[in-house]
């Protein structure tokens, strides 16, 4: 490896499963040295984690990349959207997190859809209608269920504001975090006191946002990080992947994850009543219209399991669709939903049903595509594919079949975590992040040509939803 050109920055990825950690040269890009670390979450009715082992993952991570990190100039994290996380007074977590994938305040995100003036305004106000993943919905939630745990809370932050602000020990938060919240205006760029109002949450207790290019602070001794080293603002982990993709406006992104999603940068601030695409900011100034859904890799994965083939053991034909949607679902909005399966034969063998488990995940987020788009979208742009099941031949031709477009998949890996690096780099040389990380060449991969689109799938797999509605809407 060949000594770093410039200063050395730390961009982190806080996922929902580890913390990773990437020590980058903010002059090329190169990773000079990298750590990751797990984390748990509960098992239960919902979805929980313990701040703490955040916290805990990151030291870890930061200490695998060794005598590097001693040489850091900036960083920033990057994390999962949606989670609340509620602090006593001695910024010790109340309760465990709720994650963005606990769907248990479903019929509170319904109840404040109506109070508010239902999704029209909604949309045109905040920019979102808010799924039960919205963190508006699960203070709501809380507030309901756990009202000793609501009244010791001294403080409300999201998951990146927790690990930034037990690096500078102050309370931030930016634009592109801030605008999952539910309770953030995209319309004006500030917190809508109407709506903390009525989930009866103080101002007091949520972060000042920063805007773009603004340091959260600096870095407190006794970490494992330099004292002084500056801290960017740091963001969601969506927001972060734009930027260590180095987006430019209309060019398309389907992320394979955990979760699934599809978005690009867009300089008009979207707003969808019907609620499939979430108005949310970047993390530079501009917008960021994302459909997400919680079933993605993880559930395909599932399948796979319980029919015992490796993943990849897809095969072609029969008529099935198989709606993936085993943890309920954001998009189609359908939180008490489970998995369904139609069409199976005595002749379907054990790789249809995978492939169609498969083409339910895909489906979704290209049924959501054009209007994340808008009129900004370019038609002969690829399709960026990033996200773990990128690397996988089954994902990868999924998409391609369903979607009808060229596709690439980027080289480089870890994208969120570069693109924290790419923030903390903008901050560190005054420079742009995104063009940051278009120096970088992090978009750069092996680009695949379009092959005709399968209608017939796309026609089969609606029309299974469509005729399911009754029974996935059903508590």
């Amino acid at each position: 490896m060949s000594a770093p050109e410039g200063p050395l920055v730390v961009g982190v990825d806080s996922s929902t499963q580890s913390t990773k950690a990437l020590v980058v040269d903010a002059a090329t890009g190169q990773v000079v040295a990298r750590g990751q670390a797990p984390h748990t979450v509960t098992p239960g009715p919902g979805h929980e984690s313990d701040p703490e082992e955040w916290w805990s993952a990151l030291e870890g991570a930061l200490e695998q990349c060794g005598p590097a990190v001693r040489e850091v100039s900036a960083v920033s994290v990057g994390g999962q959207q949606h989670g609340l996380v509620t602090l006593d007074a001695a910024g010790r977590p109340v309760r465990p997190a709720l994650l963005w994938n606990d769907v248990r305040s479903a019929p509170q995100s319904d109840r404040l859809v109506e109070q508010l003036g239902g999704p029209q305004a909604w949309a045109d106000r905040i920019g979102s209608v808010p799924a039960p993943a919205f963190t508006v919905t699960k203070w709501a939630w809380l507030c309901e269920n756990e009202p000793d745990a609501a009244a010791a809370t001294a403080a409300v932050r999201l998951p990146h504001d927790y690990l930034t602000g037990r690096l500078t020990g102050a309370g931030t938060t930016d634009r592109g975090d801030a605008s999952g919240t539910g309770w953030w205006a995209g319309a004006d760029g500030s917190y809508d006191e109407e709506m903390l109002e009525l989930v009866g949450l103080s101002r007091e207790l949520l972060p000042r946002v920063l805007e773009p290019g603004e340091a959260a602070g600096t870095v407190r001794p006794g970490l494992p990080l330099p004292a002084g080293a500056l801290v960017a603002a740091g963001t969601g982990d969506n927001m972060a992947a734009a930027l260590g993709l180095g987006l430019t406006p209309g060019l398309p992104v389907l992320s394979l994850g955990t979760s699934g999603t599809v978005y690009a940068v867009s300089e008009r601030r979207p707003a969808d009543p019907t609620g499939t695409v979430a108005g949310f900011a970047d993390a530079r100034g501009d917008w960021l219209p994302l459909a997400c859904t919680l079933n993605c890799t993880l559930a395909v994965d599932r399948v796979a399991t319980l029919l015992s083939l490796d993943r990849e053991a897809v095969e072609s034909g029969g008529d099935l669709a198989l709606l993936p949607f085993l943890d309920g679902e954001r998009t189609p909005n359908l939180p008490y939903a489970s998995g369904l399966l139609s069409g199976l034969r005595h002749s379907t063998t054990a790789g249809q049903v995978l492939q169609a488990a498969y083409d339910g995940a895909v489906f979704s987020l290209l049924r959501a595509l054009d209007q994340v788009l808008g009129d900004g979208g370019r038609p002969d742009a690829p399709l960026l594919l990033i996200g773990g099941g990128a690397k996988g031949t089954a994902w990868r031709e999924t998409v391609r079949r369903l979607s009808g477009r060229p596709v690439q998949v980027p080289r480089a890996e870890e994208l969120v975590a570069l693109g924290a690096a790419a923030q903390a780099a903008g901050l560190l040389l005054e420079e742009d992040p995104a063009a940051v990380a278009r120096r970088w060449g992090t978009a750069e991969g092996p680009a695949y040509e379009a092959v005709s689109r399968d209608d017939a799938a796309l026609t089969r797999i609606a029309d299974a939803l469509s005729g399911a509605d009754t029974l996935l809407r059903r508590p």
